[in-house]
C-alpha cells in the first residue's frame, strides 16, 4: 500500500507540473464550454436544454486529450519497465496510475462544473446534479481509457489508435451521464440512469486494470 500511495503521489505531482497534461484538459474543457454559447446564439432556453450534453461532451474530450500521457511518459523514461517488473502487482499499479490521472485531470473538471454551468444558463440545482453525475461517471472514462492508453503506448502513432479505441467504450458513459443530468433538471426519474452510470464506473474499476495490465505485459515483452 505504501508503494501504491507513493505511485499515486508521484503521478499527481508530474501531472500538475507545467506541461504535465492536467492543466491542458481543464483549459480545453473551459474552452469548449465558453465557445458553445457563441456558437448556439443568445437562445437561453436552448442553452439550458443542451447544457448537460455540452458539459459531458467537454469532459469526455478533455479526458481523452490527456489519456495518452497515462503510460507514455513512463515508457519514454524507462520507469514503466520497472513498474511492470516490480513487486507490486501490475493490476494494482495500473489502478493507482488511473486514480492519479483522475485526481489530477478528472476531479478539476467536476470542481469547475458549477462555475461553467452559469455560462449555459443552468441554475445551482442543475449544475449540482450535473456535477454529481460527472463525479460518478468520469472515473469510468479514465479506467476505460486506460485500456486504450496501454494498447497504444508501445505503438507508433498510438494517439490516433487511442481515440479510435476509447471513444466507442466511452459512449455508454456519455449516454447515461447526459440522461441522468437531464432527468435531474427536468424533474424526471433520476435514479435509473444514475444507477446504471454508477454500475458502469464499478465495472470499469474491475475490468480496466486487468485489461491494461495484460496489454502492457504483451506489448512490452
Amino acid at each position: 500500500m505504501t508503494a501504491l500511495a507513493a505511485l499515486v503521489r508521484r503521478d499527481v505531482k508530474i501531472a500538475l507540473r507545467v506541461g504535465g497534461g492536467a492543466l491542458i484538459g481543464v483549459l480545453f474543457f473551459l474552452t469548449v464550454v465558453v465557445l458553445m454559447p457563441f456558437a448556439l446564439g443568445p437562445d437561453l432556453a436552448l442553452l439550458t436544454r443542451l447544457g448537460p450534453a455540452i458539459l459531458w461532451l467537454g469532459a469526455l474530450l478533455a479526458s481523452l486529450l490527456t489519456l495518452d500521457r497515462l503510460f507514455m511518459a513512463d515508457h519514454e523514461d524507462g520507469s514503466l519497465d520497472l513498474i511492470v517488473m516490480g513487486r507490486v502487482p501490475l493490476e494494482l499499479a495500473c489502478a493507482a496510475k488511473a486514480l492519479a490521472h483522475w485526481l489530477a485531470a478528472g476531479l478539476p473538471l467536476v470542481i469547475a462544473t458549477p462555475a461553467l454551468g452559469l455560462l449555459l444558463n443552468l441554475d445551482a440545482t442543475s449544475t449540482s446534479a450535473i456535477g454529481l453525475t460527472l463525479l460518478v461517471g468520469t472515473p469510468a472514462l479514465t479506467f476505460t481509457g486506460m485500456i486504450g492508453a496501454a494498447l497504444a503506448v508501445t505503438l507508433h502513432r498510438g494517439g490516433l489508435l487511442l481515440a479510435v479505441l476509447v471513444l466507442p467504450l466511452s459512449i455508454p458513459v456519455l449516454i447515461f451521464g447526459v440522461a441522468a443530468s437531464e432527468a435531474a433538471i427536468g424533474g424526471f426519474s433520476f435514479g435509473a440512469p444514475f444507477t446504471i452510470l454508477c454500475a458502469l464506473s464499478l465495472i470499469s474499476f474491475v475490468i480496466g486494470p486487468f485489461a491494461a495490465a495484460a496489454s502492457l505485459r504483451h506489448g512490452l515483452d
